[in-house]
């Protein structure tokens, strides 16, 4: 049933300190809101000061070829890139007091000489049998390691680009995909790459290191600010935001992909301390959001997901249980991002995130 919540409660309460059917079980009324807006500034309050990313799955190094192999047809963007956090994080990070303190509780001396650190901050690569960071946050962090699809995904199909034809193209971009390309089309893979980041799934590194649990993130104001690079399919004429409906489907599923993320990490805590706590609340705020969205739009799959996250007690010793409602979640997150396009969302408008609140400054293509 929508918006369902567990059958009997366990020996322990959830960590957010709801019950089990909490926020989780109430319609959404002013006061429903209202108390949203209170977690969601607990959480900020616990999310803030420096804001570090996550620990998450790094591209493999051995397939990592490099920002300057895309730079070659990607000017534009690469030049974008070159004025964002992701990119100076590569000479500005080691020299945080921050990120030292944090290296020095973990354990390690350098934040670049392989630790964990490497995961989520640079893209490394392999170099004389040994994985060196070449880069910050860059190309392949976001559409996957690049060796196995770099040269299929702009070749034009041995032709040159006007010549190639619509079956050509779209043979091609298959298999870009198949080598594991991760196109702005694959919303949901796009997305939960910046959760992977943006929440942390490794609880020693927070509770042990200080490291933050997080990022205060969302995909729409964050992708439309000073990553936005949306140059290539008008020849760099503009860097203009994204459509109405592609926002709509990013601010869906960026909900579905944070909602995954802190379940898995929920899944992944073993003591009551601030990574627990954080990411209890973090699922319980994306829980409350997936819910406003599946009562706004009615869609089946937003239902089924809203069904699955509310199906599970946020508890510490609840791993299995945990586990399984994340991947459901990511299973039908995923079946949405093919099925639909955006205009049939009109009714979540009201919660999308306005220009005022996009991070950071959109970078204009330079003139030719």
């Amino acid at each position: 049933m929508l918006f369902s919540s567990p059958q009997g409660r366990g020996p322990s309460q959830p960590l957010s300190g709801h019950s089990a059917r909490g926020e989780a079980g109430r319609s959404l009324n002013p006061c429903g809101l209202a108390q949203i807006g209170i977690i969601a500034l607990l959480l900020a309050l616990l999310l803030s000061a420096t804001v570090i990313p996550s620990l998450a799955r790094a591209p493999d190094s051995q397939q990592v070829v490099g920002a300057g192999e895309c730079a070659e047809c990607h000017k534009q963007e690469t030049e974008i890139w070159k004025a964002t956090h992701h990119y100076k994080t590569f000479s500005r990070l080691p020299r945080k007091k921050l990120a030292t303190k944090i290296a020095k509780a973990m354990g390690f001396k350098r934040i670049k000489s392989g630790s964990i650190c490497l995961t989520c901050h640079f893209t490394s690569k392999v170099k004389n049998k040994k994985v060196k960071p070449i880069a910050g946050i860059s190309c392949e962090s976001c559409h996957g390691p690049a060796k196995k699809w770099l040269k299929r995904h702009g070749e034009y199909s041995g032709k040159k680009k006007h010549t190639e034809t619509p079956t050509q193209a779209k043979k091609r971009w298959a298999d870009a995909e198949a080598a594991g390309m991760i196109r702005p089309r694959l919303t949901y893979a796009l997305t939960k790459n910046c959760y992977s980041c943006h929440v942390v799934p490794e609880e020693k590194l927070v509770n042990q290191g200080g490291h933050p649990a997080g990022s205060p993130f969302e995909v729409v104001s964050w992708s439309q600010g000073e990553v936005r690079h949306n140059t290539w399919h008008n020849n760099a004429k503009e860097n203009g935001e994204a459509s109405t409906e592609r926002k709509r489907m990013l601010y869906a599923l960026g909900t579905a992909a944070e909602l995954e993320a802190a379940l898995h990490a929920m899944a992944k805590a073993t003591t009551k301390d601030r990574y627990a706590v954080t990411m209890a609340k973090r699922a319980e705020i994306a829980r409350l959001r997936m819910r406003r969205l599946a009562r706004a739009t009615r869609l089946p799959e937003l239902i089924q997901i809203v069904d699955a996250a509310e199906g599970v007690h946020l508890t510490l010793k609840n791993e299995k249980k945990l586990t399984a409602a994340a991947n459901k979640v990511a299973e039908i997150a995923r079946k949405f991002s093919a099925k639909y396009k955006g205009s049939e969302l009109a009714a979540i408008d009201r919660y999308i995130p306005d220009a005022k609140k996009y991070r950071g400054e959109v970078k204009a293509p330079k003139r030719k």
